[in-house]
């Protein structure tokens, strides 16, 4: 029989958005020969997604890039205040504190992770990841397109086209990522499909350049809703002005109506809607592009296929409602990168893989849904500055709204009531921190008992060491006397065995099993020093109890009690690592 030809790399990634771009950075960072591919000359010419929430900020900062990404971004406490006015220079109808940045939230944001939130445009992020991942050893092939795949019992044999030249060639590659965005072909062609809608509505966007610091710069903000007659189309029935460059370059969005085709961006028509809603006639305007985009509502239920795995925008497409979107696609990769990287080291059997579409089909539904429901929840907003029956309904509204008599006081009420729901698009801090895993990488607590959720766990997060969940962030006291996350002992790469002092038969058993991918973590000793006490607090096992964190920090194991000794210990992490990583034998490995 002949022998397959060599492999020319352990990943290949199509696409460098920030699903493939971060499952590059991510494989390259762990010692894994990967290649990118991308159809395009570079990475995003336009800014698109731009809300980076804490757990996609966790992701940078276990890669090494998250002051990088800070320098490019613009902060946390600019993100502020969300306006819903009738214009930059009208009135204002109301503000509503967001991304955690109030007095009544700021606090949860702050104990919830180590990383506060940013805005950083795509357009940004992709080159970041990119240069990153390039630096640490990643291939990249700009002007290169995917043209198909044939997948065997060992590899996968995938055809490309140099655009430049028209040369076709083949790659030959253990496995394949298909990051290739919405219209994803490495998807199509690995048979996987998509449940719900596509295009059920649409949106024009307008880059454009203009200074509006004297509009803004006292309250700052990313996003400005524009409530005007002239832009009521749409679910959202609101215009946006969002920032992009503080404070001189933006984005105009409007809804439009797909059965009377595209929308008219004509140099008059696009100034006029601009100037309209910044509310200055005279203003003068740089435009930059005009786009379209459509509302989608699809996700697929599995994610692989064989040695081929999707993720990003290819399975879960969505509008940009809750900033889910590359934040989700990001995790998508970090989830998938260390499993790859496990597997073709040797570390892991093949089977661990099938844990990606397990736990990360479910967060693709869950956010589908949620970025949909928050354009709905616009509803009642809408209800309550503007009446439809009028010939100005906006101006009616308004009116309304400042009456001092019962209709007013009632319409005023319904405005606090609108507002408060909008706390499910831009304070959910739960939807983003909140995700629980399950799979056969995760070994469940021997009682099986529920988790009972003491908040609503859309809003708030709930920190915990229950499996499946994410390691809990507090501070801890590092060598430096400096602060230092629990985020920060585990990850980069590698299993993390987290113990306190009382725990030395962990500790004894993990030196003994002597495995490259695990590390051990003694809470309480220095490096790792609760001083604030916040650890003992937190841990829901005792102190000589253990955990196992994954490199992805999702705890996969824990036992509440000490072990009765080393043999018992080395035992039983034996069958935890067996269990969780597909091993079928606890022998010691090289690198």
């Amino acid at each position: 029989m002949a022998q397959p030809e060599p492999f020319q790399t352990d990943v290949l990634v199509v696409g460098t958005g920030p699903m493939g771009a971060t499952t590059a950075l991510a494989l390259a960072s762990y010692g894994v020969r990967v290649h990118v591919v991308n159809r395009y000359n570079w990475t995003a010419s336009t800014p698109r997604a731009h809300i980076t929430n804490q757990r996609a900020v966790e992701v940078l900062r276990d890669l090494g890039l998250e002051q990088e990404a800070r320098r490019d971004a613009t902060p946390w406490e600019w993100m502020g205040d969300t306006l819903f006015t009738t214009s930059l220079a009208g009135p204002e109808i109301a503000r509503l504190r967001t991304w955690g940045t109030g007095d009544e939230r700021i606090g949860d944001y702050l104990q919830g992770s180590p990383c506060s939130m940013l805005d950083l445009p795509q357009n940004k992020m992709e080159p970041l990841l990119v240069k990153n991942a390039a630096a640490r050893g990643a291939v990249f092939s700009f002007n290169t397109e995917y043209l198909g795949h044939v997948q065997d019992a060992t590899g996968v044999t995938v055809t490309l086209r140099d655009l430049q030249c028209g040369r076709e060639y083949s790659l030959r590659a253990r496995y394949l990522v298909g990051a290739d965005g919405a219209k994803s072909k490495v998807m199509d062609d690995a048979g996987l499909k998509l449940e719900g809608q596509l295009a059920r509505a649409a949106t024009a966007y307008v880059l454009f350049r203009a200074d509006l610091s004297r509009y803004v710069a006292h309250r700052p903000s990313i996003l400005y809703w524009i409530v005007t007659s002239n832009a009521a189309f749409g679910e959202i029935g609101m215009g946006l002005l969002r920032v992009i460059e503080p404070w001189k370059q933006w984005i105009a969005g409007w809804g439009f109506d797909m059965a009377k085709g595209e929308p008219d961006f004509s140099p008059d028509e696009v100034k006029r809607r601009v100037r309209i809603m910044v509310g200055d006639p005279e203003l003068k305007i740089e435009i930059d592009s005009t786009s379209v985009w459509y509302v989608n509502q699809a996700h697929a239920p599995v994610y692989s296929s064989g040695r081929v795995f999707c993720g990003g925008d290819a399975v879960h497409r969505h509008p940009p409602s809750s900033g889910l979107g590359s934040n989700t696609c990001m995790q998508d990769a970090f989830n998938l990168a260390w499993k790859l990287a496990f597997v073709v080291k040797g570390h892991a059997g093949e089977r661990l893989l099938d844990s990606y579409t397990l736990e990360r089909a479910p967060v693709g539904a869950q956010i589908v849904a949620r970025a949909n429901q928050s354009r709905l929840d616009y509803a009642p907003l809408n209800r309550t500055f503007r009446d439809a029956d009028a010939p100005d309904p906006v101006a009616a509204g308004r009116e309304r709204l400042t009456d001092p008599g019962p209709e007013g006081v009632a319409r005023r009420s319904a405005l606090a009531e609108a507002l408060k729901l909008k706390n499910y698009e831009f304070n959910a801090q739960g939807v983003e921190l909140n995700q629980r895993c399950v799979s056969e990488a995760i070994i469940p607590d021997p009682d099986g008992a529920e988790e009972i959720w003491k908040r609503d766990p859309q809003l708030f997060v709930q920190p915990t060491t229950r499996p499946g969940a994410k390691l809990p962030h507090v501070w801890l006291v590092g060598q430096d006397g400096r602060r230092v996350s629990t985020l920060d002992l585990v990850g980069k790469g590698k299993v993390s065995l987290v113990t306190g002092i009382a725990g030395q038969a962990w500790v004894d058993a993990a030196q003994k099993l002597s495995l490259p991918f695990l590390r051990t973590v003694v809470i309480g000793m220095p490096g790792a020093q609760d001083s604030y006490c916040s650890w003992h607090a937190m841990r829901e096992i005792e102190e000589a109890g253990a955990l196992l964190v994954r490199p992805d920090g999702v705890v996969a194991w824990r036992r509440h009690h000490g072990a009765g000794g080393v043999a018992q210990a080395k035992r039983e992490l034996e069958q935890a690592l067996a269990s969780l990583l597909d091993r079928t034998s606890p022998a010691s490995e090289s690198t």
